[in-house]
């Protein structure tokens, strides 16, 4: 019995070595190749091993060189099939069955591109009608890697049903739809991405090396794991405890004291998981949140409520000292607390988070759930606690660990998700991400066009690159604050300097208090009309107004729009534009009045700005109230006609 087993695997490894021709996992039953252009088709083989590659007529021979890559090319084609592809090298023949000949798109970026048609607003109806669509998907697999990838080990194309369109791309899946209607042939869409990551993840090495306002921080990038875990692990201390030695503590001596005790700390939100916080990320163990909570004295007689939001940690809950609450308190807790809990002035609560990760889906510490569930009520009053007022500490005394994530290094995700799709024939890439470094904002006018060049530089094509403007998302702020996600929408606008890149605007699409927005037909239909337009010249595509110069020279404000040839209009009931501001030469804003004139005009006026020097609109995280359009109904971009100097100016990647 041993001998045969012996002989057995002998016979694999033979067959493994010198008759095995393993095309790259990116081709499969059902793919779609681009049409109008070379097709390379590539894979490995044992070193000089001859390989045909047939389609439609078509035969291209290659030889595999001395480490065993081979790469034949096939001549462009025209859209069609379905085809059968075959791969031959001596008696070993792989068959590929329904082949499609269309347009293909490479569908990247984080959680808004991720983010799966099942989830989105009329997937019942998108998935009732959706086998009559010719779209197509291939799923790169969540993979990261310090080194460069060659190939995709495996993978599948699946056809648009009832059955599968569930786990296509959302926005990917509504920009396909339109482009097919459009163009008439099948759509193929390459869904590589990862929710929550940095564009400096999807950037290769030798790019970010060579870019004097990245390169330094690369240097420092370990081309290791273990060198990874140090790095993040010095990080972390350094950050929680502002570069002073560590102090570990008990949650018995920090519950004894005052909330002023706590100002040192480093600051956090709610709701947020604490992999959004700081150097928190990846971070596995337990730690602390504290929150300042100022009262009067006739507070003091009267019952509450508190509500914590959403955790699934084991947790210990102090309030001014006491013990209130020890073990799970999974799912929306709300706890009765009672007279004499609070104290006037300054009273302090006290969270140590143990997580036991009884919820697999429960990725990181914190208070997570809506904004309306973080909350202490009393009979006339509800204390917001949904704010970024908490503060954070983790309690390195306890066992701890990394999840190692792509925010822990950078060229991760372009090494394992993307390197190993060049060279794939694609028409365009379109791309939703920015919400991971809108603290960076500023730097990201360098980050996002050294992507895009970066991948073009590999695949040797200026290929088109459409991209989201993020959507709406957080507070409210005005200009004299200041807001992180205005300044990335701006990066994002100074990025169609770059030729054949498209935006398209989503602020009015959005929602305040959700990331995520469910409405990504919207943003789909928005992409395939940009692309429609640019990209196969096609009219009647209409597109967002954005800025173009103002004349402050009338003693107010004369705003001229791209993209406005057939007017603007308000999209409100009374007629009133909203979202302006005015500044003079003080850099103070104000709220401002506005009225369309000619047309596709704006004049801009403030009472308390008698002589203004700059004019903004839409210029917060959530702009849900601006309201300017163009009369085919697209949201006019936000802007700012100003250069001063923003919050993010300064904050570089590490």
């Amino acid at each position: 019995m041993r001998i045969l087993i012996a002989t057995m695997f002998l016979v694999c490894i033979f067959r493994q070595a010198h008759t095995q021709v393993r095309p790259s996992g990116i081709f499969a039953d059902h793919m779609v190749l681009q049409r109008g252009q070379d097709i390379p088709v590539w894979g490995q083989a044992a070193k000089k091993t001859k390989i045909k590659v047939t389609i439609d007529g078509q035969a291209v021979n290659a030889t595999a060189d001395e480490k065993g890559t081979w790469k034949a090319i096939l001549k462009p084609m025209t859209a069609g099939g379905p085809y059968v592809m075959t791969i031959s090298s001596g008696k070993e023949r792989l068959v590929y069955h329904d082949v499609m000949v269309g347009e293909v798109w490479i569908c990247s970026g984080q959680s808004n591109m991720e983010f799966q048609l099942k989830n989105a607003l009329g997937y019942k109806f998108e998935q009732k009608n959706s086998s009559g669509q010719a779209i197509r998907q291939f799923r790169v697999e969540d993979k990261m890697s310090l080194q460069p990838e060659t190939e995709l080990k495996e993978g599948n194309w699946v056809k648009a049903d009832s059955n599968t369109v569930g786990d296509f791309t959302a926005v990917g899946y509504f920009f396909a739809k339109q482009l097919s209607k459009q163009l008439n042939v099948t759509i193929g869409l390459i869904y590589s991405n990862w929710g929550g990551t940095l564009a400096e993840d999807w950037i290769s090495r030798d790019a970010m090396l060579n870019s004097p306002e990245l390169g330094e921080a690369a240097k420092n990038i370990p081309d290791s794991w273990d060198g990874v875990k140090q790095r993040i692990d010095k990080q972390l201390k350094e950050w929680a405890y502002n570069k002073k030695p560590v102090t570990n503590y008990s949650v018995e001596q920090l519950a004894g004291q005052p909330a002023a005790f706590f100002d040192d700390w480093q600051k956090g939100s709610a709701p947020a998981s604490w992999e959004w916080t700081g150097k928190l990320y990846s971070y596995r163990g337990e730690g602390f949140m504290q929150h300042r909570i100022k009262l009067d004295s006739s507070y003091i007689g009267r019952h509450s409520v508190l509500s914590l939001g959403q955790t699934d940690a084991d947790m210990e809950l102090y309030i001014n000292g006491k013990l209130i609450k020890k073990g799970a308190l999974s799912g929306n807790f709300q706890l009765e607390l009672p007279v004499g809990t609070w104290k006037p002035g300054d009273n302090s609560v006290l969270l140590n988070l143990q997580s036991r990760q009884k919820n697999p889906a429960w990725f990181g510490m914190g208070l997570t759930g809506n904004s309306n569930d973080l909350f202490i009520r009393f009979a006339d009053t509800t204390i917001n606690l949904a704010d970024n007022a908490w503060r954070v500490m983790p309690d390195l005394s306890k066992p701890y660990h990394f999840d190692f994530l792509p925010n822990n290094t950078a060229f991760s995700l372009y090494n394992a998700m993307i390197n190993p799709l060049i060279p794939y024939a694609f028409a365009g890439v379109i791309w939703y991400q920015g919400e991971s470094n809108a603290d960076r904002a500023f730097q990201y006018r360098t980050t996002f066009p050294l992507l895009i060049n970066d991948w073009r530089n590999k695949w040797k094509r200026d290929f088109p690159f459409l991209f989201v403007q993020l959507s709406s998302f957080g507070g409210m702020q005005n200009s004299n604050t200041g807001s992180t996600w205005a300044e990335l929408r701006e990066a994002q606008t100074t990025t169609l300097q770059l030729p054949n890149t498209g935006m398209v605007v989503t602020t009015d699409i959005g929602d305040a208090l959700n990331i995520h927005p469910r409405d990504k037909a919207d943003v789909g239909l928005r992409l395939a009309g940009k692309a429609l337009t640019m990209v196969y010249h096609l009219p009647g595509f209409p597109e967002s107004p954005l800025y173009n110069s103002v004349d402050f020279s009338a003693g107010d404000a004369i705003v001229s729009f791209k993209n406005a040839s057939n007017g603007l209009m308000a999209r409100d009931k009374y007629g009133y534009i909203k979202g302006f501001e005015l500044a003079g030469a003080d850099h103070k804003f104000y709220y401002a009045q506005a009225s369309i004139i000619d047309g596709s005009k704006v004049k801009v006026w403030c009472s308390q700005v008698s002589q203004p020097v700059a004019v903004r609109y839409a210029w917060t995280d959530a702009p849900i109230e601006a309201n300017l359009y163009s009369t085919e109904g697209f949201p006019v971009g936000p802007f700012r006609s100003d250069n001063w100097k923003g919050i993010t100016e300064g904050k570089k990647f590490e």
